[in-house]
Protein backbone atom coordinates (compact mmCIF):
# COMPACT_ATOMS: atom_id res chain seq x y z
CA UNK A 1 0.00 0.00 0.00
CA UNK A 2 1.44 3.33 -1.08
CA UNK A 3 1.88 5.80 1.77
CA UNK A 4 2.98 9.39 1.41
CA UNK A 5 3.59 11.78 4.29
CA UNK A 6 4.47 15.42 3.71
CA UNK A 7 6.25 17.62 6.21
CA UNK A 8 8.16 20.87 6.40
CA UNK A 9 5.44 23.43 5.88
CA UNK A 10 5.14 26.58 7.91
CA UNK A 11 4.85 30.34 8.01
CA UNK A 12 7.66 32.23 6.31
CA UNK A 13 8.31 35.74 5.08
CA UNK A 14 8.42 36.68 1.39
CA UNK A 15 11.82 35.97 -0.10
CA UNK A 16 12.49 33.13 2.31
CA UNK A 17 13.25 29.50 1.59
CA UNK A 18 11.59 26.33 2.80
CA UNK A 19 12.12 22.65 2.14
CA UNK A 20 9.21 20.26 1.99
CA UNK A 21 9.70 16.53 2.45
CA UNK A 22 7.65 13.61 1.22
CA UNK A 23 8.26 10.28 2.93
CA UNK A 24 7.23 7.55 0.52
CA UNK A 25 6.70 3.86 1.18
CA UNK A 26 4.83 0.80 0.00
CA UNK A 27 5.98 0.65 -3.61
CA UNK A 28 8.91 -0.28 -5.85
CA UNK A 29 10.94 2.91 -5.96
CA UNK A 30 12.34 2.75 -9.49
CA UNK A 31 8.95 2.40 -11.18
CA UNK A 32 7.23 5.47 -9.82
CA UNK A 33 6.89 9.16 -10.43
CA UNK A 34 6.32 11.57 -7.53
CA UNK A 35 4.58 14.86 -8.11
CA UNK A 36 4.19 17.95 -5.96
CA UNK A 37 0.92 19.83 -6.12
CA UNK A 38 -0.50 22.78 -4.30
CA UNK A 39 -3.95 24.13 -3.67
CA UNK A 40 -4.73 27.63 -2.49
CA UNK A 41 -8.11 28.56 -0.99
CA UNK A 42 -10.71 28.90 -3.70
CA UNK A 43 -8.36 27.71 -6.43
CA UNK A 44 -7.88 24.49 -8.32
CA UNK A 45 -5.10 22.10 -7.44
CA UNK A 46 -1.95 23.01 -9.38
CA UNK A 47 0.82 20.62 -10.38
CA UNK A 48 4.15 22.33 -9.80
CA UNK A 49 6.85 19.70 -10.10
CA UNK A 50 7.47 16.01 -10.61
CA UNK A 51 10.39 13.62 -10.61
CA UNK A 52 11.08 10.25 -12.16
CA UNK A 53 12.37 8.20 -9.24
CA UNK A 54 14.45 5.88 -11.42
CA UNK A 55 16.76 8.50 -12.88
CA UNK A 56 15.79 11.68 -11.06
CA UNK A 57 14.56 13.53 -14.14
CA UNK A 58 12.64 16.59 -12.90
CA UNK A 59 9.99 18.73 -14.47
CA UNK A 60 8.65 22.09 -13.33
CA UNK A 61 5.66 24.27 -13.96
CA UNK A 62 6.49 27.72 -15.26
CA UNK A 63 5.14 29.24 -12.04
CA UNK A 64 7.97 27.75 -9.99
CA UNK A 65 10.75 27.15 -12.51
CA UNK A 66 14.00 28.66 -11.31
CA UNK A 67 12.75 29.00 -7.73
CA UNK A 68 11.85 25.44 -6.72
CA UNK A 69 14.00 22.32 -6.95
CA UNK A 70 12.73 18.77 -6.66
CA UNK A 71 15.07 15.99 -5.61
CA UNK A 72 15.04 12.46 -4.27
CA UNK A 73 17.03 10.39 -1.81
CA UNK A 74 16.59 6.80 -2.89
CA UNK A 75 18.34 5.44 0.20
CA UNK A 76 15.87 7.19 2.48
CA UNK A 77 12.77 6.89 0.25
CA UNK A 78 12.37 10.64 0.43
CA UNK A 79 11.44 13.28 -2.12
CA UNK A 80 12.12 16.92 -1.40
CA UNK A 81 10.89 20.22 -2.73
CA UNK A 82 13.32 23.03 -2.03
CA UNK A 83 11.49 26.32 -2.37
CA UNK A 84 13.29 29.64 -2.54
CA UNK A 85 12.36 33.25 -3.20
CA UNK A 86 8.93 32.49 -1.83
CA UNK A 87 6.08 34.84 -2.69
CA UNK A 88 2.70 35.39 -1.03
CA UNK A 89 1.09 33.72 -4.03
CA UNK A 90 2.94 30.51 -3.12
CA UNK A 91 0.68 30.21 -0.08
CA UNK A 92 -1.19 26.93 -0.34
CA UNK A 93 -1.51 23.41 0.98
CA UNK A 94 1.21 21.36 -0.67
CA UNK A 95 0.69 17.69 -1.51
CA UNK A 96 2.91 14.97 -2.84
CA UNK A 97 1.42 12.24 -5.00
CA UNK A 98 2.64 9.00 -6.54
CA UNK A 99 1.91 7.08 -9.69
CA UNK A 100 3.39 3.95 -11.20
CA UNK A 101 5.28 5.03 -14.29
CA UNK A 102 8.77 5.33 -15.74
CA UNK A 103 7.85 8.45 -17.66
CA UNK A 104 8.38 12.14 -16.99
CA UNK A 105 7.35 15.50 -18.34
CA UNK A 106 4.41 17.84 -18.60
CA UNK A 107 1.67 15.22 -18.30
CA UNK A 108 2.83 14.38 -14.79
CA UNK A 109 1.72 17.79 -13.58
CA UNK A 110 -1.88 16.68 -14.08
CA UNK A 111 -3.59 15.44 -10.91
CA UNK A 112 -5.47 12.72 -12.80
CA UNK A 113 -2.16 10.94 -13.41
CA UNK A 114 -1.88 10.10 -9.70
CA UNK A 115 -3.73 7.60 -7.57
CA UNK A 116 -1.97 8.01 -4.23
CA UNK A 117 -1.83 11.25 -2.28
CA UNK A 118 -0.46 12.52 0.99
CA UNK A 119 -2.44 14.55 3.48
CA UNK A 120 -0.75 17.85 2.63
CA UNK A 121 1.27 20.43 4.50
CA UNK A 122 0.42 24.12 4.79
CA UNK A 123 2.80 26.75 3.47
CA UNK A 124 2.01 30.37 4.27
CA UNK A 125 4.12 33.19 2.89
CA UNK A 126 3.34 36.44 4.61
CA UNK A 127 5.04 39.42 6.17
Amino acid sequence: QVQLVESGGGLVQPGSSLRLSCAASGFTWDYYVIGWFRQAPGKEREGISCINLRDGTPYYADSVKGRFTISRDSAKNMVYLQMSSLKPEDTAVYFCAATESIGYGRSFLESWEYISWGQGTQVTVSS
